[in-house]
């Protein structure tokens, strides 16, 4: 499978739509070709200056159903070989996603049209923001098939909804549904499923009304502030700013407030 058929890149003006297209798979992530197709489309993003927005979601009724249980069971894929060769699948594999969505300046929105099972739930958690379709479900549900998170799940999800409730979902594995998944912080959201794109554009549209360079420092900052001391944030952060005050894009911005202050 190219990326062509896996990853569908739409882009309107500042706003870039990603689809996982294997809706007859459920989305699956489940070999090289995909995991590559969803970096490729990463780093065209990130190189795109034009780009403000990402929208992420799936085809058909599952956001992504995560690994494919059969290439466990068949040794193939990720489970193929020995110990050291299955260490390496999954850092040359599937680990890569999560650091081509870390490496991404630009703002994400997932758009969870259905269910996002283990490596899908992880993925969502790669977003910045989660918008939950009525349709949509989460399990963090590799302690089920006796596996543990491998695509970096254990950072991820608890830095989305804390540790007690990430320990929750990793230890029960159990599925939660999309107001379960607003209650506990896991999605901002939950709205129709007719309307789930449009929800997602509509607020894509007003991220992307403010400046591009403003934005992806802002994304880059807060990433930055996970794991950085406040002291080290407050450095970066001077040094930021003082690229935004001599930009061209902070000089229009001002002049515009202040035009509309006359009025």
């Amino acid at each position: 499978m190219s990326s062509q058929d896996f990853v569908l890149f739409e882009q309107r003006d500042a706003i870039v739509t990603l689809t996982l297209n294997a809706p007859e798979a459920r989305n699956a992530l489940s070999s090289q070709a995909q995991w590559d197709a969803v970096v490729a489309a990463c780093e065209r993003v990130q190189a795109d200056p034009a780009v403000k927005v990402v929208i992420l979601t799936g085809a058909g009724s599952a956001f992504c159903a995560g690994g494919n249980v059969k290439d466990f069971r068949d040794k193939r894929g990720l489970a193929a070989g020995g110990g050291m060769e299955i260490r390496d699948n999954y850092r040359r594999g599937i680990q890569r996603i999560p650091l081509a969505f870390h490496r991404l300046d630009v703002p994400t929105i997932a758009a969870v049209n259905g269910p996002a099972i283990g490596a899908g739930c992880d993925l969502a958690c790669m977003a910045d923001i989660r918008i939950a379709s009525e349709k949509a479900s989460f399990a963090e549900s590799f302690v089920k098939l006796g596996l543990i998170p491998g695509d970096g799940g254990a950072w991820l999800l608890q830095r989305v909804v804390g540790y007690a409730r990430a320990a929750e979902m990793s230890f029960t594995g159990e599925l939660v549904d999309a107001q379960a998944a607003l209650a506990m912080g896991l999605v901002s959201r939950v709205v129709p499923h007719a309307t789930l794109l449009d929800e997602a554009t509509a607020l894509a549209e007003r991220i992307a009304a403010n400046p591009g360079q403003a934005l992806r420092m802002t994304k880059r900052l807060m990433r930055e502030a996970q794991t950085s001391r406040l002291d080290s944030i407050l450095e970066l952060s001077a040094a930021y700013q003082a690229l935004t005050h001599g930009s061209a894009e902070h000089e229009g911005a001002v002049a515009a407030f202040l035009d509309r202050s006359k009025g």
